[in-house]
């Protein structure tokens, strides 16, 4: 229990008169408004990002990374990694692989894993094209895809996104049948 207050502090308290307004003039009056005014801006600031860089990203190494990512993406069909094929899937990714776009990594996981049973990869794709946002956190690739002998049977377009440093995850997925 905190101690009471003493009855001679108290009174001083209560018999205490309003402070008689403080009068700035000239350079005091000025040195006070610009204190005011940079206490103000710095509030208004929005806060910075936790790990937020000063520097422009470096669009050239995103989009090297990008390419990376797509064609190690492309590997886990080769290889038969169904796991590694879902660990670069965003948990909201859309696919357009059907009649109805598959949505959630769960689902997508789960339609394609059909391709992965196979004894040879039905397909194959590469990027040929990648562009990131000025922002460095989403980015659009595309590519052919090739039958198991090479021909070109379609096209891919994905968008990434950057989940952590060096860490890109798809969310969007869709294919035609124009090579």
């Amino acid at each position: 229990m905190p101690e009471p207050v003493p009855r001679r502090t108290l009174r001083a308290l209560l018999s205490l008169r309003p402070c008689r307004p403080v009068c700035l003039r000239g350079a005091a009056a000025r040195l006070a408004a610009f204190c005011l005014a940079l206490g103000l801006a710095a509030c208004a600031a929005p806060p910075a990002r936790p790990g937020a860089a000063a520097a422009a990203p470096d669009l050239a190494e995103l989009q090297r990374q990008v390419s990376e990512t797509e064609r190690a993406f492309a590997r886990t069909l080769a290889e038969h990694d169904h796991a590694g094929f879902a660990r670069f899937l965003a948990e909201e990714a859309v696919f357009f692989s059907g009649a109805e776009p598959l949505r959630g990594k769960a689902a997508v996981a789960a339609y394609w894993k059909r391709f992965y049973e196979l004894p040879q990869a039905p397909f194959s794709w590469h990027p040929d094209r990648v562009q990131v946002l000025d922002s460095g956190t989403l980015a659009f690739s595309s590519g052919p895809v090739l039958d198991p002998a090479g021909q070109p049977i379609g096209r891919f377009n994905s968008v990434w996104r950057l989940e952590s440093p060096g860490t890109w995850r798809i969310v969007f997925d869709s294919g035609c049948n124009c090579p």
